[in-house]
């Protein structure tokens, strides 16, 4: 076992149990199949207030009841009962230090491709901090491998196997020695990272594809819309070309476990100067100061603990 997995206590179907006492079986669905939707969610430690504070829970439990309802469960486990487990498990590793969780709803039982339940539930939360490429940027690839379409298998639910996709992607990045993949759709159109959406920012204005470029309809993508709405930096969310990376001053990625992450080059490319921007400095701050309880802005998006 990890270090620093000892100790830690994981919700599974009704029980909290010790790390590794948490088993699904190898036959059910899940492991056959991918049969499962899950979300990341961030819990950022405050010392100001000594306490941990998860971010946006209510609108993650609200998409993985989408994610739930877009793959067909026989059964929806309800976007409250999955936010009030969350917060128990949390409290009960008793965190000092900031945590990725990680709720997960699946088909449990031994059906095969198309079974529909009986429908599992777990939860794990470990502790995660910033990494540094936050702080200092990271290249990206263009890939050759498609972003999935909705004809195919729907983005828009956060689905386990959906992010066998991303991995082809991001494994081909590494392998090519990028740092992380940008990935394209059907129509040819910027989509998002290997599970990351991006902005790019051309002439003072923050753009991002639409949600009906293949995204998954990211809470930390409208987060950072709704930052820099806030501190008056027009925005624009509508198809984007590959070559426009050659256009913009900065990039960068976002997301729960990316947060914000500049994008120093593209395809061997310096984007504007080759180093983090004006821009997303000034969003890193915001959503730093946020999800940190520093700002004390939108308290409805803090769930304290």
């Amino acid at each position: 076992m990890s270090s620093d997995r000892e100790g830690l206590i994981v919700y599974i179907n009704g029980e909290f149990v010790p790390w590794d006492q948490a088993r699904v079986h190898v036959f059910s669905p899940l492991a056959k199949y991918g049969a499962g939707v899950f979300e990341g969610i961030r819990g950022y430690w405050s010392e100001r207030r000594g306490k941990m504070l998860v971010f946006r829970l209510r609108e993650h439990m609200e998409r993985l009841e989408l994610s739930q309802r877009i793959m067909r469960f026989e059964e929806v486990v309800p976007a409250g009962e999955m936010a009030a487990t969350t917060l128990e498990l949390v409290r009960r590793n008793r965190f000092r230090t900031s945590v990725h969780i990680r709720p997960t709803v699946y088909v449990d039982g031994d059906g095969g491709s198309a079974a529909r339940g009986p429908v599992g539930t777990f939860v794990t939360a470990v502790p995660r901090g910033t990494p540094d490429r936050v702080r200092d940027g990271c290249t990206a690839q263009v890939s050759s491998w498609e972003r999935i379409g909705d004809r195919s298998m729907p983005p828009r639910a956060k689905a386990t196997a959906n992010y066998n996709n991303a991995r082809f992607a991001g494994i081909q990045a590494g392998i090519d020695g990028y740092d992380a993949a940008i990935m394209l759709n059907g129509r040819g159109k910027v989509a998002e990272g290997q599970g990351m959406c991006l902005f790019l920012v051309r002439d003072g204005v923050a753009v991002t594809p639409s949600i009906t470029s293949d995204i998954l309809e990211s809470i930390t993508r409208d987060t950072v819309l709704t930052l820099l709405r806030d501190m008056g930096i027009a925005t624009s969310e509508r198809d984007v070309d590959r070559s426009e990376f050659f256009l913009a001053s900065e990039a960068f990625f976002c997301g729960t476990g990316w947060e914000i992450t500049p994008i120093n080059a593209v395809d061997g490319a310096p984007v504007g100067a080759g180093r983090p921007g004006e821009v997303t400095r000034r969003v890193q701050k915001a959503y730093f100061d946020l999800v940190h309880g520093v700002s004390g802005d939108r308290p409805e998006w803090i769930s304290e603990v």
